[in-house]
């Protein structure tokens, strides 16, 4: 398996590029950073478990994947809530990452289906 052929990498890779561009001129390096790293973290590490060998593999990154998606999720409500993030931006945001942490655990119970 492929992780380009993987919706929830594609949608996981859009919103790390969006929340990018997002905060492209923000200056709290701090808490810019932090939620670019998390927001890359997730389809990283789905495409590094999709491509391991070992279905154990597969699983202990899509499980990175998936606390990367949790962490992200504090920052976006964090950074609405100190407004550093648009209530309706922040709102879509959680709502895309919801269907990735859902999708993720649905690849993460394939894989474990067939171990």
């Amino acid at each position: 398996m492929k992780c380009e052929s993987l919706d929830v990498w594609k949608m996981a890779c859009g919103l790390s590029s969006e929340i990018y561009l997002y905060f492209r001129d923000f200056r709290d390096y701090g808490f810019k950073d932090q939620i670019t790293r998390s927001g890359l973290s997730i389809p990283s590490n789905i495409a590094e478990g999709v491509e391991r060998e070992s279905n154990k593999e597969n699983i202990r990154y899509l499980d990175i994947a998936q606390a990367s998606s949790a962490e992200l999720k504090t920052q976006i409500f964090i950074g609405m809530k100190i407004e550093y993030i648009d209530q309706e931006k922040g709102k879509a945001w959680l709502g895309i990452l919801n269907r990735i942490h859902m999708m993720i655990k649905s690849l993460k119970r394939n894989f474990h289906e067939s171990m």
